[in-house]
């Protein structure tokens, strides 16, 4: 739901519009998972439409108009919060997307800008161990003793997660969940699942519970 809080006419006159011509670039972000989706620029009153309609409207540099992303696709961007950066020269633009972003039917016109890169090349490594020699790793052993023994320490693990936070002992939380974060991911790799999936569908039920 977009921040019914925005304040165009504040907005539109903390920016430097001299600077760039009076364009100014709009970084697009999901607003939840984070993931940077594209980059457009806004003119003063494509600024305004985008607040006033909640529907991100951009001014079309090869057009040389204003273009409200979906128009023609369908894939429109909905907008929850907008604000500039400390230089007061670029903003920042969370939205939900509706559809793909980019022209090319991907989720964001970065390939490879996703929102959680540590934990996507950790599920990566993960998968790599799959097969190889128990001995190798700790992880390979883990494969290699199957499905049960990985469900098992998920269980013990988040047991244990629950007694830190329980004894409010901050520091072994800290360890516990991340050793709880790693064997799931392990469990999930197991049953040939991608954290993907879990974010994907906690978005789903996040956007049907609105």
């Amino acid at each position: 739901m977009t921040d019914k809080n925005i304040d165009n006419a504040t907005l539109s006159n903390a920016l430097d519009w001299d600077k760039q011509d009076g364009l100014i670039p709009a970084v697009v972000q999901n607003h939840l998972t984070g993931k940077v989706l594209m980059l457009g620029y806004m003119d003063k009153a494509a600024l305004e439409k985008t607040v006033t309609t909640g529907a991100v409207t951009f001014f079309s540099r090869s057009k040389k108009r204003l273009w409200t992303k979906g128009e023609t696709s369908g894939n429109t961007l909905k907008l929850v919060a907008i604000d500039k950066d400390c230089d007061n020269d670029s903003l920042l633009v969370q939205v939900l997307p509706n559809g793909p972003t980019c022209h090319l039917q991907t989720e964001s016109c970065w390939p490879d800008g996703n929102a959680h890169p540590f934990l996507d090349n950790l599920a990566n490594l993960i998968a790599s161990r799959k097969g190889d020699d128990p001995k190798s790793s700790y992880t390979a052993h883990l494969f290699e003793s199957g499905t049960k023994r990985i469900a098992q320490k998920v269980g013990e693990e988040g047991l244990e997660t629950a007694l830190a936070a329980a004894t409010h002992d901050k520091p072994e939380l800290i360890d516990e969940a991340s050793d709880l974060l790693y064997h799931l991911l392990v469990l999930l790799e197991d049953q040939e699942l991608k954290l993907a999936d879990i974010t994907d569908n906690l978005r789903k039920r996040h956007i049907k519970s609105k």
